[in-house]
């Protein structure tokens, strides 16, 4: 048995400074004065008794793994998932902002009109649009309010004039809070000829881009002082999320419908009839917001990065 277990001792330690340590056979050999054929056939025995186990982690196969799950899970039309080297959130929203800016070099063609939204992750996929001189009479309009009462960076702005220069037209702004005060006050606007053409221009898009927000005290929205204390708090005790600022549960159902009514945007059914219907995501603190979201079929394509993904179908499990 002592002869067993002094074996099994010689094993482990070889194989701690093999794998462990990073020395090479011939320096084990040296340093415990044997040879290295016999160093080999120790590191041969521990992985043959269970003692070394080697796993081989493939991110490529990993997110198409992933992916599969997902798209089957949500019963989308397409799902991507981005391998990330790290977890950090700014290498994520570089990775998921470079790849969906890729997509859609690919994906528009002449005559497509684009919506998107505003917010950190439309930011980071406007800053890697390239120009595309294949492609001829796109529109790019916004899809929800772009004008904010604080200080706070929406970049609402600049992602629409980097949509627009990408694919050389003219940007379609909506000069408007995204949420009113009062809905009386919304009703008289949205009348206005030019702001019914742009809500008109939104809904007939045929490619819109979006991401979701969480209801945490982080969140974007909620500090754009377009909300009462007593209504954050409603929000966070109902919603998991919003998309467009419209604030939905977990089965993407609006969950005020008094705010909804004083938000101007899109209506969020209407994200259901695009042709492409693009959720760009990353951030495991947004996996409750991209449950309800796909739970309601928002959207028909999913970016999201790989953390975020695993993050999502352990949240669903």
């Amino acid at each position: 048995m002592d002869t067993d277990k002094d074996k099994m001792q010689q094993d482990i330690m070889v194989a701690r400074m093999y794998y462990e340590q990073e020395l090479s056979q011939n320096q084990i050999a040296d340093q415990l004065g044997i040879s290295r054929p016999t160093v080999s056939r120790l590191l041969q025995a521990a992985k043959k008794n269970g003692l070394v186990r080697i796993q081989i982690m493939d991110p490529v196969q990993s997110s198409e793994t992933l992916a599969t799950r997902l798209k089957d899970r949500y019963q989308l039309k397409e799902a991507y998932v981005v391998p990330v080297q790290t977890v950090s959130a700014g290498s994520s929203l570089d990775a998921i902002g470079q790849y969906a800016a890729n997509y859609l070099s690919e994906l528009i063609g002449d005559h497509d009109t684009i919506g998107i939204g505003w917010g950190k992750t439309i930011h980071s996929i406007a800053n890697h649009l390239n120009l595309n001189e294949e492609v001829s009479d796109v529109s790019v309009v916004q899809l929800k309010g772009s004008v904010s009462y604080s200080k706070q960076h929406t970049y609402a702005f600049e992602s629409i004039n980097a949509f627009a220069a990408a694919f050389h037209t003219v940007p379609q702004y909506l000069p408007l809070p995204v949420i009113f005060d009062q809905k009386m006050t919304k009703d008289l606007v949205e009348k206005e000829r030019h702001i019914q053409h742009l809500i008109q221009l939104g809904k007939q898009a045929n490619v819109a881009v979006f991401t979701v927000g969480t209801v945490r005290d982080s969140a974007l929205v909620l500090n754009l002082n377009y909300f009462s204390e007593e209504e954050i708090s409603y929000l966070q005790e109902h919603a998991v999320g919003d998309i467009f600022s419209r604030f939905i549960d977990e089965n993407g159902q609006v969950v005020c419908d008094e705010i909804n009514q004083r938000t101007i945007g899109i209506d969020l059914p209407d994200l259901r009839t695009k042709d492409h219907s693009i959720m760009v995501v990353t951030g495991d603190a947004k996996a409750a917001a991209i449950d309800g979201a796909l739970n309601g079929h928002y959207a028909n394509t999913l970016i999201i990065d790989q953390h975020t993904a695993q993050t999502l179908i352990n949240y669903r499990d």
